[in-house]
């Protein structure tokens, strides 16, 4: 029982140190990760080769598939691309399978000793992510060692000696076992590689070694597909294009897997090296054979699983990747996407409301309302994902890009609320009081609302670009915005004072919509203190006191 629970933990030390290289080298470099893998590619081979290079960075398939179908899910790359990446991460993580083998016994203690010193002593700097990576290669190392030798005595164990004489080369029962194995110890890479020990060990024959490899690849693919069970469509069809491929490999093998067998057999090798070849010849070949079908299979799995219609009307994020979560610096970057497009509803709500204000429609339409729900599903949402976000682990860049992607989230659904409640009083008077703004009161809110949009547009340029020259800018436009303000309100007094009929009679309405459209523009334009530095914030908050004590 003892000498099970050793193989077990170092099964699973072996999943702790995948998993710490693969979340330390995304913490590092997963910005530029997503750049080279989650650009549509027009070329199959770049994807193929983009998907081996970034396996044997994360030393892991899954984690290559987890990246790519949240990239489909989110709209950012095409699906066949994504099938050819897939492709490429199959022998990507054979790769790696080959290069763990190696006897590299002296290197886990160095890594692990360097990497907890670099990682204690400077946990956030981009060395201290690396000393991370360093400790999880050094386990990954260290598992292996472990695997070996909890795997020696097991090999005397007369009970083991009766499970696996069961397998006796039949390879749809070898491949359901390797599928298993897999599937429990969530990587097929520990399973390959528990394979091999095993087989090394004469535990079991070269023919079930072979088949519990080729049940390992499709284990992975069937954990790849189940883990993509709440993302939408787009993302479940690359993971069902990936579990379609192992399939398909397992059909082509059969006819030529005895004589392939034979002739492995009468090589002057190791059983553990022969089997961790195959696996790599295996992938290798599959995925270059299957490379030029990947358009077929991306219309075959959109028919598969097809897109399905929202069952309700309010808009769903499209960025927030809950498996980017690990990774500040992803999840933070999705969550500024998701901003970013409650930015593009305001707009839109803009909009209605200036043909509101022209006379083109006479009442808040239903497309208005549903922009505001949009508005308030997307704010939530945002809100929960970077509540979710570990505050602790943020460097000092990232929790600062966490408080102005909340507070820009903020501004945008505090906007939207004020929007609506101009968009009533408009129709209020529009319908009810049957009353009218005079032609040059009209002209004067139409500027006001033109510059307003501009200045939108502007801050969300800001928040994404963080350029100093641009927050200056919007902040002379802020001013300038709240000069014309003062202004119109001026000339709005003197069209009273000369009694105009039509601005007598919606001269509340006038006044209360120059002073909303204000306090618009101030959350519009909040985004640029955050972008420039503490000594130009203070020169302009000098500024701004003064524009605040000279409004009307």
């Amino acid at each position: 029982m003892l000498t099970l629970l050793n193989l077990l933990s170092a099964v699973t030390l072996l999943i702790w140190g995948t998993h710490i290289v693969r979340t330390g080298i995304l913490r590092v470099y997963g910005s530029n990760l997503r750049h080279v893998i989650g650009q549509n590619m027009a070329s199959r081979p770049l994807a193929f080769v983009a998907g081996i290079l970034v396996t044997a960075i994360v030393q892991s398939s899954n984690a290559t598939a987890m990246l790519v179908t949240s990239f489909v899910g989110q709209g950012l790359m095409a699906l066949t691309p994504a099938l050819a990446t897939m492709l490429g991460a199959d022998v990507g993580t054979a790769l790696m399978a080959r290069v763990l083998t190696l006897d590299l016994s002296w290197l886990s203690p160095l890594l692990i000793f360097l990497g907890v010193i670099f990682f204690l002593s400077r946990k956030q700097t981009r060395i201290g992510q690396m000393g991370r990576v360093g400790i999880g290669l050094g386990l990954i190392i260290l598992a292996l060692q472990l695997i070996v030798e909890a795997a020696a005595p097991i090999t005397q164990a007369q009970g083991v000696k009766v499970v696996f004489a069961s397998l006796t080369g039949d390879l749809l029962l070898d491949a359901l076992v390797g599928a298993l194995f897999a599937m429990v110890s969530y990587s097929s890479l520990a399973a390959v590689l528990l394979t091999a020990t095993l087989a090394g060990a004469a535990v079991i024959s070269l023919p079930v070694a072979i088949g519990l490899v080729i049940g390992a690849n499709i284990g992975s693919g069937i954990l790849a597909f189940l883990s993509t069970s709440m993302q939408n469509a787009a993302g479940r069809q690359v993971a069902l294009g990936s579990l379609l491929y192992k399939l398909i490999g397992l059909l082509l093998i059969i006819p030529v897997l005895d004589p392939l067998v034979n002739w492995m057999d009468s090589l002057d090798l190791s059983t553990q090296g022969l089997v961790i070849g195959f696996h790599l010849l295996y992938n290798t070949t599959r995925c270059l054979l299957l490379l030029p079908t990947v358009g077929p299979m991306a219309r075959l799995c959109a028919w598969l699983l097809p897109e399905r219609p929202e069952a309700n009307g309010l808009a769903r994020p499209r960025h927030l990747d809950p498996t980017a979560l690990a990774t500040p610096s992803l999840a933070l970057a999705n969550a500024a996407r998701e901003t970013l497009r409650m930015g593009d509803l305001i707009d839109n709500m803009l909009e209605a409301m200036l043909d509101v204000l022209r006379g083109k429609h006479t009442a808040v339409t239903q497309e208005v309302r549903r922009l505001g729900e949009d508005v308030e599903a997307l704010y939530s949402a945002i809100k929960l994902y970077l509540a979710q976000m570990p505050r602790e682990d943020l460097s000092e860049n990232d929790s600062r890009r966490w408080a102005e992607t909340i507070e820009l989230a903020i501004n945008l659904k505090l906007a939207g609320d004020l929007i609506e409640r101009m968009l009533r009083k408009l129709q209020q008077q529009k319908t009810s009081q049957r009353r009218s703004f005079s032609d040059v009161g009209l002209e004067e809110l139409a500027d006001l609302h033109s510059q307003l949009m501009a200045n939108l547009r502007l801050g969300l340029s800001v928040f994404l670009s963080a350029d100093k020259e641009s927050a200056r800018q919007l902040l002379r436009e802020k001013r300038r915005f709240r000069a014309q303000e003062r202004r119109l309100a001026h000339a709005h007094v003197s069209r009273l004072q000369r009694k105009i009929v039509q601005s007598l009679e919606t001269s509340s309405l006038h006044l209360e919509l120059i002073a909303d459209m204000k306090r618009l523009n101030s959350l519009f334009c909040s985004s640029a203190y955050v972008v420039l530095e503490t000594a130009d914030t203070g020169a302009l908050a000098v500024d701004e006191v003064s524009d605040v004590t000279h409004s009307p």
